[in-house]
């Protein structure tokens, strides 16, 4: 409730000056937001690997000191998380090739239609696909195709590249001045310090959620994965396994990038049944791992629902980019936190002009 002027009192006279200081305040805010937009990214995996690694980071800042330890866990984690996606991508690039000339060969040597031949049943759709699609000239423009999805690849990674290198080195400053970071923005909040610690720790959580919930997704991906390319034969089960895990980390990305090229090469290779199996397996084991279990295991540490997680993570990739699937649960939790500040103030003066 807003207390009333009572009545035949003089208003409060309106104060230009503290207008005019709020209203330099608010553009002065919204340059900066603009100065910092760029780095949003950077700033955002800087935070959440800061969170994550806190804890065996003050380990090492004990016996190291702080410029120091920060140096060391920075490097460490660089290690930890560089190593492992760099061999994955490497895998991927060479499969990809050695999987792409089979299919080359495969259309050369007229596989496709010695496994027509052996099928009468496939004859119709053979005939169909023969006069409609000149599969040569098909493949050759998926070589041109994927020759400049990689170049743009390619100039996406080194973007990519760049704000990690900026988000590792923004950690080394989150980690050694993490003190006189907290220390600021109680100086700053329009919040209480006890209201301003709750919304620290209220991000913190969220980020714990976030991540420990995306990793426990990615092991449950990459064992179902793992799991049905041993079943089926596959070389190197555990191999690939490991590299759907990583891959279910990406949020661009995901396990489809290695399945759905193993069903192709089964299917090519004459095996129907077994890709059909892979196919069923992808698109509804796997894939549901990740749509079913991923909010389910995140919306406890949220402390919302399972719906309102989802939603949370799903607006956070379309307005932020990969980093909303951090920042979407954030400005989802955090504002309903302060919203429960403001109810209670509220509360407060309804209480106090009684």
């Amino acid at each position: 409730m807003i207390a009333q002027t009572p009545p035949g009192a003089t208003p409060p006279p309106l104060d230009i000056f503290m207008l005019a200081r709020l209203g330099l305040t608010l553009a002065f805010l919204a340059v900066t937001l603009l100065l910092i937009s760029p780095f949003s990214a950077s700033l955002t995996w800087a935070l959440v690997l800061s969170v994550i690694f806190l804890r065996p980071h003050s380990v090492i800042e004990k016996w190291a000191g702080a410029n120091l330890g920060a140096a060391i866990s920075v490097f460490i984690i660089a290690l930890i998380i560089v190593a492992p996606f760099s061999f994955a991508s490497k895998r991927l690039i060479v499969e990809a090739m050695s999987g792409f000339s089979y299919l080359q060969n495969a259309l050369a040597e007229n596989k496709w239609q010695a496994f027509v031949a052996e099928h009468p049943w496939l004859q119709t759709v053979s005939e169909w696909v023969q006069s409609s699609i000149d599969l040569q000239d098909l493949v050759k423009k998926l070589g041109g195709f994927f020759t400049n999805a990689g170049a743009i690849f390619i100039r996406q990674s080194t973007g990519q590249l760049v704000t990690l290198l900026l988000a590792f080195y923004m950690l080394f400053f989150f980690l050694r001045d993490r003190k006189a970071g907290v220390a600021a923005l109680l100086q700053l909040s329009p919040f209480s310090d006890r209201e301003t610690l709750k919304l620290i720790a209220r991000v913190r959580d969220t980020i714990n959620a976030i991540i420990f919930g995306t990793v426990a997704v990615a092991i449950l991906q990459g064992a179902l994965g793992g799991f049905m390319f041993w079943w089926l034969k596959f070389p190197s089960p555990a191999l690939w396994a490991l590299i759907m895990g990583l891959l279910s980390i990406v949020p661009v990305l995901g396990t489809f990038v290695v399945w759905v090229p193993a069903a192709l090469f089964l299917a090519v290779d004459g095996r129907w049944g077994e890709s059909l199996t892979l196919a069923l397996w992808g698109g509804l084991v796997i894939a549901s791992a990740d749509n079913l279990v991923r909010p389910l295991l995140v919306s406890g540490g949220l402390r919302l629902s399972t719906a309102p997680a989802f939603i949370a993570m799903l607006g956070g990739l379309g307005v932020f980019g990969a980093s909303g699937v951090v920042l979407g649960p954030i400005a989802m939790t955090t504002t309903g936190l302060m919203m429960s500040f403001w109810r209670r103030r509220a509360e407060a003066y309804a209480l106090k002009d009684k």
